[in-house]
């Protein structure tokens, strides 16, 4: 049974870090919830690390990766608890191939609803940000900047396993985003709170359920000024209460379910 010296336990938690990950190009998925999904996933999984305990409450995951070939490693609890970053350690760990691709790949075919995440640094909203993406049929995540690393622990669990579903990509350059997505066919929208148009009345002009990239900006300040003047479209969700905003979650869920909704309205669900 390995323990937390061993080596290939020491490796994986090195993939605590975002440099750990970057330079091995791979991650860890932590729970029978994602590690479920990703092993059911076309995404590879290199091994899975199993605690005594684990192992009999999730015997059937554990056979599932065997039967994938995938090496698993029963550790010992001290080995589990050292590869979570929960509070609770559920004491079985994958470790998975990087999920992102490049961009033009993640845009390719016909792309009609797109998430473009800007300096969004939160990895609980990102993940829950791919989550609804995943669940509105979107056919792509991006996240753009200095964005968080979608493989952060923290956004894998709030993707609830959605990371391993849609195609993600990273980009550097917001120029290369817009026009990667003006070259798809996507109109892009940035969800901005001060925009004069809002939701309700972009609805209305029958432009919602066209092919859209919407830009999601940071919780704290959300897009800038440029990032609005640039996208073809600036869209604000209408507060009816007493609320300063939504959060960036609520906002994407909003946005990117209405768009999900009126193109199915229009009979265009392919």
């Amino acid at each position: 049974m390995f323990t937390h010296k061993t080596p290939r336990v020491a490796a994986a938690r090195r993939l605590t870090t975002r440099s750990g990950r970057s330079k091995a190009g791979r991650f860890l998925a932590e729970g029978a919830q994602a590690v479920g999904e990703a092993l059911a996933s076309a995404h590879r999984v290199q091994e899975l690390f199993v605690t005594p305990v684990a192992a009999q409450r999730h015997g059937t995951l554990v056979r599932r990766a065997r039967d994938r070939g995938i090496t698993v490693s029963a550790v010992t609890e001290r080995a589990g608890e050292l590869l979570s970053e929960t509070v609770t350690p559920q004491g079985l760990v994958a470790v998975c191939d990087s999920v992102d691709v490049p961009l033009p790949a993640a845009l390719a075919g016909q792309a009609h609803l797109v998430a473009v995440l800007v300096g969004v640094t939160d990895p609980g909203n990102a993940g829950t940000v791919v989550r609804t993406a995943d669940a509105a049929g979107a056919d792509a995540v991006v996240f753009l900047g200095d964005s968080v690393d979608v493989h952060n622990g923290k956004s894998v669990r709030a993707s609830a396993g959605s990371v391993f579903h849609v195609p993600i990509a990273r980009a550097e350059r917001l120029d290369d985003v817009l026009a990667a997505c003006r070259s798809a066919g996507l109109t892009t929208v940035a969800a901005d709170g001060k925009a004069h148009q809002d939701l309700v009345g972009y609805q209305r002009s029958a432009r919602l359920g066209r092919p859209t990239a919407w830009l999601f900006g940071s919780e704290a300040h959300g897009l800038d000024g440029h990032t609005v003047a640039a996208a073809d479209e600036a869209v604000r969700v209408p507060i009816y209460g007493g609320a300063e905003s939504l959060n960036l979650a609520s906002a994407a869920t909003v946005c990117l379910y209405s768009s999900a909704m009126a193109r199915r309205q229009e009979g265009r669900s392919d």
